[in-house]
């Protein structure tokens, strides 16, 4: 009966794959899978673990990094949610310094800081998203 609980791992692998669509939950699957057929042709558990493990290994550094080539190879991934807004530009809705500050973001309000040690950015000037830090947007000055 062991080899109903690899599978049943499997299968919330494979769903989280499907949240993540980063192909490191489909090659866990995979391993899964190989571990559940392990065990279902009679391995003990020691066995069907290993089993895991070498083919999870095997996918994750031998298959993932291949599949991600061939992705990117139909053109660059379309960045989401944060990522999406880093290289994008803003508007200093007050003065923005290491400790405070708001910028106008993509249609909306975002709390805004500068890099540790840059000097302040006043209220009005373009700004360019050098990183989303938690909810916080890290900006520099745009280069004129």
């Amino acid at each position: 009966m062991q080899f109903l609980g690899w599978f049943i791992g499997a299968m919330v692998l494979g769903i989280a794959e499907v949240f993540t669509l980063d192909l490191t939950f489909a090659m866990l699957a995979a391993g899964a899978l190989a571990g559940g057929v392990a065990a279902l042709l009679g391995a003990p558990w020691w066995l069907a673990v290993i089993v895991f493990c070498a083919v999870s290994a095997t996918m994750l550094l031998g298959l993932r990094p291949f599949l991600l080539r061939r992705m990117r190879a139909h053109g660059p991934l379309i960045e989401t949610n944060t990522a999406a807004l880093v290289g994008r530009s803003a508007r200093s809705l007050d003065e923005v310094t290491e400790t405070a500050g708001r910028v106008k973001l993509n249609g909306e309000v975002w709390t805004a800081r500068t890099e540790d040690d840059a000097p302040p950015i006043r209220e009005g000037i373009d700004v360019t998203v050098v990183r989303i830090k938690g909810a916080t947007a890290i900006v520099a000055p745009e280069e004129e």
